[in-house]
């Protein structure tokens, strides 16, 4: 038995994209947290805590858009059309956002345009990323190998529910890290907040969780059919345990425990997802190796990956490692 090429780049692009919603997940929700900060310093520290790190964080979304032209050409030339509005709308706020760190700086007379420019951006980013996600899960229209739906069907009530749903998310993971960040008045605000955005985050992943086995029966078939649902009963066994851990942690005065515990959140969400989706890469019929480029291509890339991956990971290990610590609100990372 040969090696199965398309399933490991299935597996490489679906960890870049987990941890991309890890790593710029907070960064995207301090963002939209911004406006509700307390004074000047508390947004100088917010900004300060993701500084050094949030271009870095960006790279794994590149990774995986890039991943996925290159090795699953008919699942890029798929979704793109379905998703063109709100993944130019995502890519325009992230544009934005980026301008706004560094203008940011520069300016007296119009920070508080750039401060906006840094809320809306990435409130706007975090929705598409998560009405993209809900439109892929509801299924896309395929005819003949090419997207055969209109301009508007990734915008229904599902997708919606899961925009709202990703924006609550990356507020409490923004909220967690600010816990672990700072100090004084913004980390008890901070801790405050997270306690009503947990409760509201995992609200909404109940939400999106009982709807999603109704949009395929392949999905209710995985979650609900003897024995297969036997394994899937896991993932609502461990979102308990992680619920109890991020609410006594916090109740306890921790700092790092509630920032992991929100990420379980997300990670427990993302098996969740791909249990539902396996072996599809574009639901309802599109597999895996239906999308997937030609071995040798597949073999090709496969070698820059083994070289890049690990180097990604390596810098952006070593910049965690350096700015890793308390943010000094008078000087940042020091």
């Amino acid at each position: 038995m040969g090696i199965d090429l398309a399933f490991i780049w299935a597996g490489l692009i679906a960890f870049a994209v987990l941890v991309y919603v890890v790593l710029d997940g907070f960064d995207l929700g301090i963002g939209i947290l911004f406006p509700f900060s307390r004074s000047e310093q508390d947004r100088d520290q917010m900004m300060n805590s993701v500084a050094p790190v949030w271009d870095g964080n960006e790279t794994w979304l590149i990774l995986g858009g890039g991943g996925l032209f290159a090795v699953f050409p008919l699942a890029y030339a798929i979704v793109m059309p379905a998703l063109y509005i709100p993944i130019i709308l995502m890519l325009l706020a992230l544009v934005f956002r980026g301008v706004s760190f560094e203008y940011r700086w520069r300016t007296a007379r119009w920070k508080t345009v750039w401060d906006m420019a840094f809320f809306g951006g990435s409130a706007v980013a975090a929705l598409c990323q998560g009405i993209a996600l809900g439109a892929l899960v509801q299924g896309i229209e395929v005819a003949e190998r090419a997207y055969a739906g209109g301009w508007f069907d990734w915008l229904t009530p599902f997708s919606l529910l899961t925009g709202f749903a990703v924006v609550v998310g990356y507020s409490l993971l923004g909220a967690t890290w600010l816990v672990l960040k700072t100090e004084g008045d913004l980390q008890v605000q901070m801790r405050h907040y997270a306690v009503y955005l947990g409760a509201a985050t995992l609200v909404l992943i109940g939400l999106v969780s009982l709807v999603t086995p109704f949009l395929e029966p392949t999905y209710f078939d995985r979650w609900f059919n003897l024995p297969g649902s036997l394994w899937t009963m896991a993932v609502p066994v461990l979102m308990l345990a992680l619920t109890w851990s991020f609410f006594t942690s916090l109740n306890d005065g921790k700092e790092l425990q509630p920032f992991l515990s929100a990420l379980g959140f997300f990670l427990t969400s993302f098996i969740g997802i791909g249990i539902s989706f396996y072996p599809m890469m574009v639901p309802p019929a599109l597999t895996i190796w239906d999308a997937a480029a030609p071995e040798k291509s597949l073999g090709f890339a496969l070698v820059g990956a083994v070289i890049l991956v690990p180097i990604i990971l390596a810098y952006t290990a070593y910049a965690y490692w350096v700015f890793r610590g308390k943010v000094d609100p008078q000087q940042g990372y020091h």
